[in-house]
Formats: structure tokens, C-alpha cells, sequence
């Protein structure tokens, strides 16, 4: 008999069917076994009295095994309907029990939101803190939005189009996890910090409207809701100047909000805009969080940071980005680009969207002239062979016909977790690691074979302190 999903149960009142799940809680009264049995989709009461033939078998289960029922779904008895169920107004009476794998004892309660569980155990058995109700919703929630996004953009006119995950170390923000060739000994490829350079050599291939739902890693420093490797919202578009973007952006978000969290309220339409300075000047951060009460939790109040300066200094005194090498000045502002003077005072056609006091997007309009480009690197420092290794194919692919560009990253982690009011970006991510990294259910990173460091040409060699 073909399985019958548990929320479709009710359409199937005085049928026999075949429910498969896994045991939510058991209690005996009287003679009679009640099993609550749950799916992906919605749990139900299953009874086993004394006279039926797998009454014993069901009175040995543990909670959490995995079963299949075949039974007859029948009303429940006048006054035990239960109305936070779905279901909660019909019972399946057991015929048989199949009992697919049983469960031993859980490290953990898997129907509490886990927030009393420490997180280092919680990700030890992710497998098993998956099963929570909150955390299923979370995915759920996860999937529609993303599903949202793609089917707006695709309406828009845009292609989703992937981008490799083997790619080329530069110097362009954080640290690159590096991959060493097998094939090419001594040789490295690098994951992708994100899909900016191949985002903009699709524009110069002529995909004037791209998307991608991307996987970015990034070898940074441990922070408490930071994880190595974390998917983004990527959009870039041909033609455009920034008011472009920006307003197709706040559709998007305004869209997303409506048709996925309708309980939710955005305070201000349009968002209001505030510049890098003025954002400082007033709240002394570039992510302001500017609801007017805090104490709503379902308030969104969304703004854009503008006008940021293109360059600072670093610790060594030397000029370096504040966002990414590849924005465009404002317009009147190039001229001070190419003659590199005012550095300090060059504003970059960059934008950031924040909501509730956390930055969840940000680009801008890009450098597509290749002579503009390769100022930004003269300012940073670089010596002339080091930009033709590292971005040579950058600024010869804007040699052959490049159009004016500009996009914009959404964080979607960061994005999903404040729509679904968590405090951690793990609680929307389905196989997390820790602050520092670490993936405590596969035990990684470890070491490898001694075969494997032979087969890519490498040592290990013991730091002087480890000795």
C-alpha cells in the first residue's frame, strides 16, 4: 500500500492507510497503547488496544525509532479531539506495526526549541537537533524564501548562472582557503571569497542580468556568528547606475517580506537613506539599527548606507579598500582617481542595505574601465607585475567591450535568521560550525593520510613552539 503523507491523514477518514514517521512520545492507558507518530508534515495519534496483534511490539517501542502503521483513520472519541493538531479530530486504529530501526536512548530532547541544550552538544548530534519543530520551521521558511527570490528575479529577466568553486587566490579581502593540484604539484586554486570577478566578467560576456544563490568561504578570523563558509544572494546587472539597483533591491525585499512573512511590518517605505558620515555623525556605527520600538519583534526597519569613503588607511599606514577593489567612484570623484589625489576624500559608488541594525547586503557600481581599475590597485600599493598576475585577465577582459555594471550580496543566512527571529545564524544553517570553525559532528578539519600529503607534494613540518 502506497504511504500516505501524516497532514493528508483526515481526507482519508474511514480508510485504511499506510503512515511511516518516527515515534514522538508513547503512553499506555488502560489497555490500550497511544502512539503519537511524526513526518516531515504534521504528527498523529495512532492506538493500539490490547487485542491488537502488534499491542506487545508496540508497547516495547522507544521513542524516536522510525515505524511504519497501517491502520484505519477513524474519528476520535466526543471530547478528546485536540485542537492544536491539524489532526487533532481523527486517530488511526493500528492493524500492524513494522518497526523500521529502534531508537536508543537520545543525548538530548529533541521536542523542546533546544535553547537550554549548549550549543557544543546540539551540534555534536545535529543530525538529531534537525528534528525539532523550530528548526524544521526554520528550513521550511528557508526554502520559500529562496524559492521567492529565484522566481522574482527569473521574472525580472535574470539568469541564474553558477560559478566555479575552484578559482584563483587574489588579494582581495579576506584570507583564501587555498586547494593544493594533485596534478599540478606545487600549485594552488582558491575557493571562492565570493563570485565577484567571474560576476563581472559575465557582464562582460554579455549576461546582462545574472544571479546566483552562491556558496562563499572565507578564511576568517573566529567570531561568535561568523562561519567559514556561508551562502549568498549575488545579483549583478549591465547598464545600470546605482539608483537601479537599489530599487530593484527594496522591491525585492519589500516582495519577499509580503508574500513570505506577511506578519511582519516594514516601518518605512521607501527606505529611508543615510550616508557613511552622516550614519557615523548620528549613530556611531554604519549599521544603524533605526526602529522606533525595539520591543517589536515582527518591525523591520529597513535603510540604506550610501556614500562611502573608497579608501582608509591600515594599520602600516598604507591606503587600502573599505569594501571591495572593484567599486566605481562617484562620478565626480573619478577625476581624483586617475590623478591619485584626495585619496582620502574619494567617495565610492558603494551601498549598503541594513536591517535592524545589521548590514545583510551590500555592493555597488563597478570600475569597468580597465585604467580606472588598475589606479585603485596603484593606490593600494601593488607593483605592476603583481596586478598584471593577479588581475591581468580582469583588466584585458575590459579591453574588449565592457558595459557600465553594478549589483549587489545579500548575506541570506543573516537575512533568514532576523526574518525568523533568531540570534544566530546557525539556526538557519543546516550543517554549521562553531565560532572558530570547527564542525563538531564530522570532526573536522583533521588530519589527512601521509599517502594523500605525498600524492599533492607536501610536508608537514612541526612550528618551533610545538616541539
Amino acid at each position: 500500500m502506497e504511504r500516505v503523507l501524516i497532514k493528508d491523514a483526515p481526507e482519508h477518514l474511514g480508510q485504511k492507510i499506510r503512515l511511516m514517521g518516527w515515534v514522538n512520545s508513547l503512553r499506555e492507558h488502560g489497555q490500550v497503547v497511544f502512539l503519537d507518530l511524526r513526518d516531515w508534515t504534521g504528527l498523529v495519534q495512532v492506538v493500539f488496544p490490547a487485542d491488537s496483534p502488534d499491542y506487545e511490539k508496540a508497547k516495547r517501542l522507544t521513542t524516536e525509532s522510525t515505524v511504519g502503521i497501517l491502520g484505519l483513520v477513524q474519528e476520535r472519541p466526543e471530547k478528546t479531539e485536540n485542537p492544536n493538531l491539524a489532526t487533532g479530530k481523527i486517530e488511526v486504529l493500528a492493524e500492524s506495526l513494522e518497526i523500521f530501526s529502534k531508537a536508543q536512548p537520545l543525548p538530548f530532547d529533541v521536542k523542546s526549541d533546544g535553547h537550554e541544550i549548549s550549543e557544543e552538544k546540539r551540534l555534536q548530534y545535529r543530525y538529531l537537533d534537525l528534528r525539532r519543530e523550530r528548526l524544521k520551521n526554520n528550513f521550511i521558511r528557508r526554502h520559500q524564501i529562496i524559492n521567492f527570490l529565484r522566481a522574482f528575479l527569473t521574472q525580472e529577466g535574470f539568469v541564474e548562472i553558477e560559478t566555479p568553486i575552484l578559482t584563483k587566490s587574489t588579494p582581495e579581502g579576506a584570507r583564501d582557503y587555498v586547494v593544493p593540484s594533485r596534478i599540478q604539484k606545487g600549485k594552488f586554486y582558491a575557493l571562492p571569497q565570493s563570485p565577484q570577478q567571474y560576476k563581472q566578467l559575465l557582464q562582460v560576456a554579455g549576461m546582462e542580468r545574472y544571479f546566483q544563490v552562491a556558496r562563499c568561504l572565507r578564511d576568517e578570523d573566529p567570531r561568535a556568528d561568523r562561519q567559514p563558509d556561508f551562502t549568498q544572494l549575488d545579483i549583478e546587472m549591465s547598464f545600470v547606475e546605482r539608483e537601479d539597483v537599489m530599487a530593484l533591491n527594496e522591491r525585492l525585499l519589500m516582495e519577499t517580506v509580503k508574500k513570505i512573512m506577511p506578519q511582519k511590518k516594514i516601518q518605512e517605505v521607501p527606505f529611508p537613506r543615510l550616508s557613511f558620515q552622516e550614519a557615523m555623525s548620528k549613530y556611531k556605527t554604519d549599521r544603524p539599527d533605526l526602529r522606533k520600538d525595539k520591543t517589536d519583534s515582527d518591525l523591520l526597519a529597513f535603510c540604506w548606507v550610501i556614500d562611502f569613503p573608497f579608501f582608509e588607511k591600515d594599520k602600516e599606514g598604507s591606503w587600502t579598500f573599505t569594501h571591495n577593489p572593484f567599486s566605481a567612484p562617484k562620478p565626480e570623484h573619478l577625476e581624483w582617481l586617475m590623478k591619485k589625489e584626495k585619496i582620502g576624500q574619494i567617495l565610492t559608488n558603494q551601498y549598503d542595505i541594513v536591517l535592524n541594525g545589521f548590514e545583510i547586503g551590500g555592493g555597488g557600481i563597478r570600475n569597468h574601465q580597465a585604467e580606472a581599475l588598475k589606479k585603485v590597485f596603484e593606490i593600494l600599493g601593488r607593483p605592476e607585475e603583481e596586478i598584471k598576475a593577479n588581475f591581468g585577465h580582469m583588466l584585458e577582459a575590459f579591453s574588449y567591450g565592457c558595459p557600465p555594471h553594478g549589483g549587489i550580496a545579500w548575506g541570506l543566512d543573516r537575512f533568514i535568521a532576523l526574518l525568523s527571529k533568531e540570534e544566530s545564524i546557525r539556526e538557519v544553517i543546516a550543517f554549521p560550525k562553531t565560532g572558530d570553525g570547527r564542525d563538531l559532528m564530522m570532526n573536522s578539519p583533521s588530519e589527512i593520510s601521509p599517502k594523500q600529503l605525498e600524492e599533492l607534494g607536501i610536508k608537514i613540518t612541526e612550528k618551533e613552539n610545538e616541539k
